[in-house]
């Protein structure tokens, strides 16, 4: 009497699939996750990029010879500023946000109006290009530049005329930063690789104090409190202590390229419990790559990639937007996902109810012995003890899956093969075995159907999740069709490449043991230290 045969009603699944592995995101990895990115596109590389001080803290793009001014709360272009003749290389909100300052690569610092977009000072003094011009933030009245001429020089913008040069940096200066405890000092960096900390009170031309960052340096700025700062530059971010004497603090070197900019921002309050809301340095670099790190822990919380290098990076005060410039002209602003507030704006319906005694505002709770139960509609939500009745899905079947249910068994493996899906060719195999019919099939095929099937023994053999059931199938394949291989000149070279797979791949776990049983006494002894 013939056995009972095996019907599938769904498709069938490969046994030997991989699980994959998930990487484990923690509460702060969802936070910056959150963020969800919009591109600006259609400018022209965005070398840097700030927020106004100022609700609602719009920011400001400078690429190419104009400055874009976008608010943070739509992502849309408020305001284009052109009155520059070269590219503009840096610019700066002052404290209160009404004016903004713009230094391009002819040398020329502007003092321009947010509001008119009228520029209200023209700064010349620089005798190349400016790359860093800032108010300083706790100064309306003064502005600090530097340029390629290697000079920091502090500016009286109502004078229109510098007030003090700084001359002891020996190559580009291309960066710095105020204080934000002290308005009568700041940062600087150069491509001579030093950050030099000056305080205007002194007067000449000797920083109160430098660091060497050991490359050239691309950005620097203060932390929170003013006692520690971060520089970056070359594939690495560096903090230091300067209450310390500017002592080396740690070095952050997960960028795989030149670190371009980075700024420091604040976790958003509803992210946290506590009321304390840690601070994070955000890096971005050439290599596409923005990172998060916290200098509490001194590790990276956070990784994001794009997929072009990355010139500046600004984050909004108010902790709600994140905006990064790119070397092609694209700006990838990242507005955090709010989550839903309750209503608190009162219809006159909301106060009708609301004036109403409390017993009556809560809404009855349904049972089964009530006519409103059961005169719900479709799209009332179920609450938690409904029992839901659900649709079948209709089950789609492939090729090779309705043959099987026919118990076409050699045609759903030919099938299958035609198809070149390895996931599939494994399921229809395995389902073949457990029905006894693999090796009834293989026999059966044709020589132009069995080249097909040593093709793809030859191509995954091999592949560790495929090789506990190809590697016996293909010794069973030469046993059963031996003939057949001989007299065929297209079988025969399939099965010397199959070889050729098979003698690699025992090589590869030589060399793997060997290497084992290198590592392994070593790994005991670090153990036991």
């Amino acid at each position: 009497m013939a056995e009972p045969q095996k019907k599938t009603t769904f498709p069938v699944k490969p046994k030997l699939k991989p699980k994959a592995r998930t990487p484990k995101q923690t509460p702060e990895s969802k936070y910056w996750s959150s963020f969800k990115t919009q591109q600006i596109p259609k400018l022209i590389s965005v070398p840097s990029l700030t927020f106004s001080p100022t609700s609602p803290h719009s920011f400001a793009a400078a690429h190419s010879a104009s400055i874009s001014i976008f608010s943070s709360e739509t992502l849309s272009l408020s305001s284009t500023i052109s009155s520059f003749k070269d590219s503009v290389t840096s610019a700066s909100f002052r404290n209160d946000g009404r004016l903004i300052a713009a230094a391009d690569i002819s040398g020329l610092i502007q003092v321009i109006d947010v509001k008119t977009r009228s520029s209200l000072r023209r700064l010349r003094s620089h005798t190349r290009p400016v790359r860093y011009v800032q108010y300083p933030v706790l100064d309306k009245l003064h502005l600090i530049s530097g340029g390629d001429d290697a000079l920091v020089k502090y500016w009286d913008v109502a004078e229109e005329k510098s007030v003090l040069q700084l001359q002891g940096h020996k190559d580009y200066v291309r960066c710095g930063d105020s204080s934000p405890v002290n308005a009568e000092m700041f940062l600087t960096g150069s491509y001579d690789h030093t950050v030099k900390l000056w305080d205007i009170r002194v007067g000449d031309s000797k920083p109160s104090m430098q660091v060497n960052h050991g490359s050239p340096v691309e950005d620097v700025i203060f932390l929170p409190g003013g006692g520690m700062i971060a520089t970056a530059g070359g594939d690495s971010v560096k903090f230091w202590d300067l209450i310390g004497g500017g002592k080396l603090l740690y070095s952050m070197e997960s960028h795989n390229k030149t670190v371009t900019s980075i700024c420091v921002g604040q976790i958003g309050k509803e992210s946290r419990e506590d009321s304390w809301n840690p601070y994070r340095v955000l890096s971005v670099g050439l290599d596409g790559y923005m990172k998060v790190f916290d200098y509490t822990e001194m590790k990276v919380t956070h990784s994001m990639r794009f997929p072009a290098p990355l010139l500046s990076v600004a984050y909004s005060p108010d902790c709600s937007t994140r905006v990064i410039g790119t070397s092609n002209g694209v700006i990838y602003a990242g507005k955090r996902k709010e989550k839903e507030k309750e209503k608190n704006v009162e219809s006159e319906s909301n106060l009708f109810w609301r004036i109403r005694p409390v017993e009556n505002t809560q809404r009855q709770v349904l049972t089964p012995s009530h006519f409103r139960y059961f005169y719900r509609g479709q799209g009332e939500k179920p609450s938690e003890g409904d029992y839901l009745v659900m649709k079948p899905k209709k089950v789609k079947l492939a090729e090779h899956d309705k043959l099987l249910n026919k118990f076409r068994h050699g045609e759903a493996l030919v099938s299958v093969l035609e198809s070149k899906n390895p996931g599939n060719v494994l399921a229809v195999m395995e389902e073949l075995v457990a029905r006894k019919k693999l090796l009834r099939c293989v026999s059966d095929l044709d020589v132009e159907k069995l080249e097909l099937l040593v093709a793809f023994l030859h191509k995954y053999c091999t592949i560790p999740r495929y090789s506990s059931l190809l590697m016996g199938l293909t010794k069973k394949v030469l046993e059963i069709r031996a003939d057949d291989i001989r007299g065929s000149e297209a079988l025969r070279s399939h099965i010397r490449n199959l070889k050729r797979s098979v003698e690699e791949e025992i090589r590869v776990q030589q060399s793997l043991q060997e290497i084992q049983g290198v590592i392994s006494p070593l790994l005991k002894v670090a153990g036991r230290r």
